[in-house]
């Protein structure tokens, strides 16, 4: 079975860090902001790097603890070989697990921080992911000077740095469950189709959860997608009413929730910070959420195999909050 339940486990504190974008989009508070994309570095990689590094020693200083404290840190980014998150962890005497499922790598290290702390004498753990626009950019398309047109289906990924506090102290937001997705695949080969692409594990991901648990839709006060955009996600709830017969009335998408239409950020936001940076500094600033079921998504291609015509996998994975 893909689904898990926890006992004890729970997210207890956060902090954001937003790029000059997301600063001005339509979020609700802002923790810290970058001025610019290079934040004080020669490279946008190692802004990026920086950004994770600050998100780290501030929830430790804000929560009063030492890095000796932290039993672990678990995180992930975009970059070739998770570069910003090792780089990140230089120098921490903190066991580092790097973890990616592309843009569903947030709730991936929240299932893999909870499954330490519900079975393991492990007592404090930090979670941490970023994505910056240009390394992005740099890495999937094009670099940004190259000034190619953009179809309306792609999205913009977000920059952001986000870390997490986990522990089985009871406080903020239970993490009550979770569902680890399967990787699917129909044929799509558009890197600037990535919703498209996304949507069917998402579906696939959502469907098991309330399968496993023998829940309907309606348990949750809302279901949020993790970067599907707003073309991904109006394919994402078609998807399940046909394939699943399921009817989304409590459904919204944080790369379709995150910009402001005077953006112009083509189909809405995408990348690893999108989703926790519409849930920490959005959604739960609303307070009629209480049961939250977020599903991260991720399209798990490469350059090389995009270059090559290959069809791109998707994963999503599905983690159940609840508000204290």
């Amino acid at each position: 079975m893909a689904s898990l339940k926890f006992n004890n486990v729970y997210l207890n504190d956060w902090i954001t860090i937003s790029g000059p974008l997301e600063s001005n989009s339509s979020l609700k508070k802002i923790d810290l902001k970058m001025d610019d994309y290079y934040f004080g570095e020669k490279t946008f990689e190692k802004a990026e790097t920086k950004m994770q590094k600050v998100v780290i020693d501030k929830i430790i200083e804000k929560n009063k603890l030492e890095e000796s404290d932290i039993d672990l840190l678990i995180g992930g980014d975009l970059l070739n070989q998770i570069s910003a998150t090792n780089y990140a962890a230089i120098d921490k005497p903190i066991s580092l697990l790097g973890v990616y499922s592309a843009c569903a790598t947030f709730p991936e290290s929240l299932i893999v921080g909870a499954m330490f702390l519900n079975n393991s004498s492990i007592k404090k753990v930090i979670g941490v992911t970023s994505s910056h626009n240009l390394t992005a950019e740099r890495q999937f398309r094009f670099p940004i000077e190259y000034g190619t047109p953009r179809p309306h289906t792609s999205t913009f990924t977000a920059t952001a740095g986000i870390s997490t506090l986990l522990s089985k102290e009871e406080k903020k937001v239970k993490i009550e469950s979770a569902t680890i997705g399967k990787v699917t695949e129909l044929g799509i080969n558009d890197a600037n189709n990535l919703g498209a692409v996304m949507a069917p594990a998402a579906a696939k991901t959502l469907y098991e959860h309330l399968n496993d648990l023998k829940r309907s839709p309606d348990y949750y006060d809302l279901i949020l997608t993790g970067d599907l955009g707003c073309v991904g996600g109006s394919i994402f709830k078609e998807y399940c009413s046909l394939r699943y017969n399921l009817k989304l009335k409590k459904h919204l998408d944080a790369g379709c929730e995150l910009y402001l239409k005077s953006q112009e950020t083509y189909a809405g936001g995408s990348g690893p910070s999108c989703l926790p940076l519409v849930l920490f500094n959005k959604i739960l600033e609303n307070k009629k959420y209480k049961k939250i079921l977020i599903i991260g998504t991720g399209a798990l291609h490469s350059q090389t195999f995009v270059n090559q015509k290959s069809p791109i996998p998707a994963i999503a994975h599905a983690v159940s909050l609840e508000v204290i």
